[in-house]
């Protein structure tokens, strides 16, 4: 069975499942070689409180930028404290993050796509690809209603940039039902989403969003909509077929 064939397979099997399910579907599947990518969010957190209570050998991660809100490292550390699961904090290089820093000054991004990407790379894809290295499949916190560029997103899809299977078992809910479960089941979550911060990223980069705008409106608000990823999830979603 080729990895196209694996995928929907797996997708026909969620038809009707719960987001614990499918969380419960992916460790059957993948074993050890399945790991949580957490960008702290809401979803994430829902994700997290999930995983603790249907599969906590899952082993969870996040990417600190060195740019993040102090709410946000706060976060980190109620994590720490309620979660038994092992959580581990990735860094960029930095001796990159230097070099890119004397080259094009220490707010590059907001100069060019080019420059914003640049630091995206340095500071969270590459730290991604080292923390996705030795295993098969990675889960995140995306949804379909989250933004015009994440409108086709499946539950279990091909991540073709660092070739591996990504899991998004949150891929039908919309943010109030997120909200309810965050409710229900008193889940941690960062306080700027009170001030209007629905999607939280670096803090130079997110600002709250305003009355009516698209929920990742907030982030790298000086870009066109069609531009918003970080280089995180923007990546054909189509695996290689077998020879």
């Amino acid at each position: 069975m080729n990895s196209l064939q694996k995928i929907e397979k797996l997708n026909n099997q969620t038809k009707g499942l719960t987001p614990e399910a499918i969380i419960r579907l992916a460790q059957k599947e993948f074993g050890k070689r399945l790991t949580f990518a957490s960008s702290l969010g809401e979803e994430d957190q829902v994700i997290t409180h999930m995983i603790s209570l249907t599969a906590p050998q899952i082993g969870i991660f996040t990417l600190d930028t060195g740019r993040l809100f102090p709410e946000t490292y706060e976060l980190m550390a109620k994590i720490q404290k309620r979660y038994s699961m092992p959580f581990k904090i990735y860094f960029p290089d930095a001796k990159a993050v230097e070099r890119m820093v004397f080259e094009k000054g220490i707010n590059l991004f907001y100069e060019s796509v080019e420059n914003r990407k640049s630091c995206c790379g340095i500071r969270k894809v590459e730290p991604l690809q080292r923390a996705l290295k030795n295993v098969d499949a990675w889960i995140s916190g995306l949804r379909r209603d989250q933004s015009i560029t994440r409108s086709d997103v499946k539950i279990f899809e091909w991540d073709a940039t660092n070739k591996k299977v990504k899991i998004n078992p949150l891929a039908d809910w919309t943010l109030v039902e997120v909200r309810e479960y965050i409710g229900t089941n008193k889940v941690d979550v960062n306080p700027l989403h009170e001030k209007g911060f629905i999607s939280i990223g670096c803090a130079p980069c997110t600002r709250a969003i305003k009355s009516g705008e698209d929920i990742r409106a907030g982030r790298w608000w000086w870009e066109q909509p069609e531009q918003k990823e970080c280089g995180l999830h923007n990546n054909p979603r189509r695996p290689p077929q077998a020879k």
